[in-house]
């Protein structure tokens, strides 16, 4: 069974499916989160959406440079957990099923360029209370 997070579903509420994968980019007990600032300003594990036809790996190498200009490898996958939300920047109702991987920044080689999102490193323990969301905050805890 995949953990449910966040929100309570609206049982008269229709949802998308949307699946996305995210990194926790950690070297030398920091983790390296992005700051998303609008529509609604969070910090937040690196990575989105899978865009149709696109395989998850594929989708996390994108959306980790998009979002922190840095390029990272794969170490495992950590699991996956599922959120309920509304999501303004589509205006969505989305249930988000979220995989999770353990990664290693590589190098920086741009700013993000993904507007409204800026890399942010942080001691692995107060990224865990930083983190915006409750299954963010389950998967790095895990690891500590």
């Amino acid at each position: 069974m995949i953990r449910r997070v966040g929100e309570r579903v609206q049982n008269r509420r229709k949802y998308t499916l949307r699946p996305g994968a995210y990194a926790i980019l950690e070297r030398s007990g920091l983790v390296l989160l992005t700051h998303q600032s609008a529509p609604i300003p969070e910090l937040q594990l690196p990575g989105g959406g899978i865009d149709p036809g696109e395989q998850p790996v594929a989708a996390l190498h994108r959306e980790v440079y998009e979002e922190t200009g840095w390029t990272m490898r794969i170490s495992r996958r950590l699991g996956a957990f599922r959120r309920f939300t509304y999501m303004p920047e589509y205006d969505l109702w989305a249930e988000k099923l979220c995989t999770v991987y353990l990664c290693r920044p590589g190098r920086r080689v741009s700013p993000p360029t993904e507007p409204a999102h800026l890399p942010v490193w942080l001691p692995a323990d107060e990224a865990a209370d930083a983190l915006g969301n409750a299954g963010d905050r389950h998967f790095l805890r895990s690891l500590l």
